[in-house]
Parts: structure tokens; sequence; C-alpha cells
């Protein structure tokens, strides 16, 4: 039995992370053609990194790059890619492989997002205006998603420009403070 499709509108907050739920609504989402990347410039990776996002005290998010992301509830996770000398819009698209569905699905924009027809894979697609040639997308751990492999892949048009395989894991239990 597949499972139902629960779209949420959330915020972005920080400029890197997905805020908490704001509305719940159940939808049956059409499978979208992707378009193609209509920039005339050559597309050049300089950099790609995946791992966690932290939020520093002063506010600074930061990517920590690990293969391991810790099943805790809140912990966001993606990938930041520099183009080389690039500036301008660029439409890129990102493929999610979860070893099996979560019990949901969200995302902030409903209208370029679709999932396999088993649950596993999200397929989303995003037009970016960029000053210092990167673009970057990260997801936020919830309750139900899945342990084990995972991988992303990311498009510039038919091309793939990065692939990361990580692993979502136990999060590592707080130790009990020592008794005085």
């Amino acid at each position: 039995m597949q499972p139902k499709v629960w779209v949420c509108s959330v915020g972005l907050a920080l400029s890197w992370l997905i805020s908490p739920v704001v509305a719940v609504e159940a939808v049956k989402l059409p499978n979208r053609q992707v378009q193609k990347n209509t920039t005339a410039k050559p597309i050049v990776v300089s950099k790609a990194e995946f791992g966690v996002f932290r939020v520093e005290k002063n506010g600074k998010t930061t990517l920590i790059p690990t293969t391991k992301v810790p099943l805790q509830e809140g912990i966001a996770y993606g990938w930041r890619i520099q183009l080389k000398d690039y500036q301008g819009e660029v439409i890129w698209r990102e493929v999610l492989q979860l070893p099996k569905p979560p019990e949901s699905w969200a995302t902030s924009n409903t209208d370029n997002f679709s999932l396999s027809p088993d649950g596993t894979a999200a397929n989303i697609q995003r037009t970016d205006s960029i000053k210092d040639g990167v673009i970057t997308n990260s997801w936020t751990i919830a309750t139900g998603d899945p342990m084990g492999k995972h991988k992303i892949e990311v498009y510039i048009g038919d091309r793939r420009i990065a692939t990361f395989e990580f692993e979502v894991v136990p999060a590592k239990r707080q130790k009990p403070a020592p008794k005085a």
C-alpha cells in the first residue's frame, strides 16, 4: 500500500534550514517535466560538498562534511555546490532516493515537487539567481524518516553535476551526567 503524501507549507529559516510545519494538506502531486537549463554559459563544478548543517551562536550556518546523518528530528542535512565563475540564473534539479518510504514527505514548494510511484524518491526543481556561484539545498530529519543508505543526485539540464551517497544512522544517545 502506498503511503499518503503530505505536503507541508514551511518557511525558510536562516537561509539554509527548513522551519516547522505551518499547515498540512493531503494532495496528489503530478509528475513534472524538468526544463533544460537555458543559459549559454558552460557549467563547471569547482566544489561539491555534503554534510550536516549547524547553526553557530552568531547565527551563521556551517556545513559539517559527513556521510553519516544522525536520525534525530530537526537535524538539517544537504549539499552545497560551487559553480566556477558563474553568475545569473540557473535551473537545477535534485533527486533524493531513500531506502524505503518515510511516513510523510514535506516541502515548501509543491509546484516543483514530485514523488516516485513507490514513495521512495523525491524529485524537486528550483531556479536560483546566484551571484557567488553557489547553489544549495537542505532537508530536515522528521519523525518517520527511514534509516539506511540514501543518495542525492543533482542535475543542471540533463547533466548530473553531483552525486552524494550517505547513511542515516541512529543518533548517539547522551550519556547521563556523572553522579556527585
